[in-house]
């Protein structure tokens, strides 16, 4: 049994770190150091060593992999980590969020700000977004992301990058325009059915209203021939057999000038030259908007069909034309 200030010089030594004790004949290692982290998202704080590399179960990182951000996240439902490649030019902040909850259907709602805490739109491009660090909120739980920082491009850079960029753009067009005509065309086939099941009722009804005007139009030339026929029957006879020809000159004078104002008045209600087939155009149009307001008969509606049915058949001829040329092209080059 010790003396009691030897028990305290053993309690001393023994709780003092890297000494000697009489119970251990080793020195006692260091206790590992602590840091404190507070993890973006959860209000709690998790304890990790110094020397660990491991990445806290909650925090979002983003790295870059082969020139692509790589979005590494854990996924609330089946608590894992998911790893998202995102193509900074073709996608978009809605189609980030739109994969996330594709991904996890525990997802609910799910949004990003900025680091002032402005909402960031669905059409903002991931390019622009991963220059700033932002808040990703999933779940009414916030996470602060921190995107690393990229070295700026110099004007050399920037412009091969615009050049890369239009040339991306051209093959695009080349290789989809054949199948966007073709779609094109289905499009306009399909407009073009639509349009005649619309015109099939009205070109029926067009048709009785147009045969019907017609008939009506003829009766009224017709009776204008017999009337200029009556009218010069009465004047031969009048001639030869009742008077004289110096009684009737005057009269026919008068009459000739009669219809010359009857012409010329035609000429200022109507702002046409009296001709036979704009005389009978007219009456017939007349006749038929007659008609039509009789039988419900929409005009502008009918009109308007056909014109989109104009071009639309247009539109199909020139779509049809690209493609019969691109044809050809490619046969030639195939024989070459």
């Amino acid at each position: 049994m010790l003396p009691r200030g030897l028990w305290r010089w053993r309690a001393r030594l023994l709780s003092t770190p890297g000494t000697w004790g009489p119970a251990s004949p080793w020195p006692l290692p260091p206790p590992p150091q602590v840091l404190y982290v507070k993890l973006c998202g959860n209000v709690k704080y998790y304890q990790s060593h110094h020397y660990s590399t491991v990445v806290p179960p909650d925090e979002i990182t983003v790295n870059y992999r082969h020139g692509l951000p790589l979005v590494t996240l854990t996924l609330p439902s089946r608590k894992e980590r998911c790893q998202f490649v995102v193509k900074p030019m073709l996608s978009t902040v809605g189609s980030f969020l739109q994969d996330l909850q594709n991904e996890d259907k525990g997802i609910k709602t799910a949004a990003i700000f900025t680091a002032d805490g402005n909402k960031i739109s669905a059409s903002t491009l991931m390019d622009i977004l991963l220059m700033n660090d932002f808040k990703l909120v999933i779940n009414k739980i916030a996470y602060d992301v921190q995107c690393p920082t990229r070295e700026k491009p110099t004007n050399e850079h920037t412009a091969e990058m615009e050049h890369m960029k239009s040339l991306v753009h051209r093959l695009v067009t080349i290789l989809h325009l054949e199948e966007s005509q073709k779609k094109r065309e289905h499009h306009l086939l399909e407009k073009i059915d639509h349009l005649k099941e619309q015109l099939q009722p009205l070109e029926q009804v067009k048709a009785g209203i147009a045969a019907h005007s017609e008939a009506k139009t003829s009766g009224l030339l017709w009776a204008g021939l017999a009337l200029l026929s009556i009218q010069g029957g009465a004047l031969a006879w009048l001639t030869w057999w009742v008077y004289s020809w110096d009684i009737m000159e005057p009269v026919t004078y008068f009459i000739t000038f009669a219809n010359s104002m009857v012409f010329f008045a035609y000429f200022v209600v109507t702002q046409q030259d009296y001709t036979y087939s704009a005389v009978k155009s007219r009456q017939f149009l007349q006749f038929f908007h007659k008609k039509s307001k009789q039988q419900h008969f929409d005009v502008e509606q009918y009109n308007k069909l056909k014109e989109d049915l104009a071009k639309a058949k247009e539109s199909l001829k020139q779509v049809r034309h690209s493609l019969y040329l691109q044809m050809q092209v490619e046969e030639l080059n195939e024989k070459n």
